[in-house]
């Protein structure tokens, strides 16, 4: 047994003298700084008449993006993004994605952009941003029969965020919401807000914090929560691209700043009007 883990710690330093010997080498940092060059260069991509559009969204998250009754995927910012495509000749394909995987979908090339309600709060420098095009703030909904009226009455509760949301980044980021945290019993990660508002509904939790779109959603389609009046934060939402992919960026900018100007933006905003977004928007304004 000695002369086993002898043999093994033997070849343990063998190999980390190997790996420190080849990191040290000029020849594999100028590979790096090639392949690097490389993946910029191919960032920035500008897309003709005939292509694809693959939008990456969440299917839960309404009146952004969700599945209807149909069984068709639709929402503001997919009826937005269909209109940019049909003025350009593309085809859009609308991707599903799991939110906290979206960061890799973008790298990997498999979706063009985010759009999807998209917050810019935090993520300034992560993505090449289109302008912002609509008002948000994050809010909290708890069940009407609750005591919850107020944020400092959710101390000693359990709060549920989706993972990576501008939820969670507004009651993790610092200041009086990180402090306000500070008091819940738990503020709980949870994948989508259908698991959200079964958890809500059950009573194993006693609030969601989530975005004022959906939450208006969630309260229109059940008398059974609430709002409260106070926001935990305001944001505005854009279209987010791959780092350094300006040219496709400017391509959807101009598209969507000519639909601003002839009313279709306002046209479809109006189609979700329970959801205050004729009053949300900033584009065309």
């Amino acid at each position: 047994m000695k002369n086993t883990r002898k043999l093994a710690l033997l070849m343990a330093v063998t190999m980390l003298g190997t790996t420190l010997l080849a990191g040290c080498g000029s020849s594999s940092t100028k590979s790096t700084d090639s392949s690097s060059s490389q993946t910029t260069a191919q960032t920035s991509t500008e897309k003709k008449s005939g292509d694809t559009f693959t939008v990456g969204f969440d299917a839960e998250f309404p009146p952004y993006g969700y599945k209807d009754d149909s069984g068709e995927y639709t929402g503001f910012d997919l009826e937005l993004a269909q209109e940019v495509c049909d003025r350009n000749g593309w085809k859009l394909v609308k991707q599903p994605i799991d939110w906290d995987s979206k960061d890799m979908e973008l790298e990997s090339g498999s979706i063009d952009c985010i759009w999807n309600g998209f917050t810019i709060t935090g993520r300034e420098d992560d993505y090449t941003w289109s302008e912002p095009y609509l008002n948000n703030s994050q809010v909290v909904i708890v069940n009407k029969t609750s005591n919850i009226s107020t944020l400092k009455d959710l101390a000693g509760k359990t709060v549920l965020v989706q993972a990576d949301s501008s939820a969670l980044k507004a009651l993790s980021s610092g200041g009086d919401q990180e402090q306000l945290a500070g008091t819940f019993a738990a503020l709980t990660q949870i994948p989508d807000y259908n698991t959200a508002f079964m958890t809500l509904e059950t009573g194993a939790a006693d609030a969601v914090a989530l975005d004022y779109g959906v939450a208006q959603g969630y309260v229109n389609s059940n008398s059974s929560y609430k709002m409260l009046d106070e926001e935990l934060s305001k944001e505005e939402y854009a279209i987010g691209f791959k780092k350094g992919n300006e040219t496709l960026r400017d391509q959807v900018q101009k598209t969507l700043d000519e639909m601003a100007s002839d009313g279709t933006v306002k046209k479809i905003a109006d189609k979700y009007a329970d959801y205050n977004i004729p009053d949300s928007l900033l584009i065309g304004k």
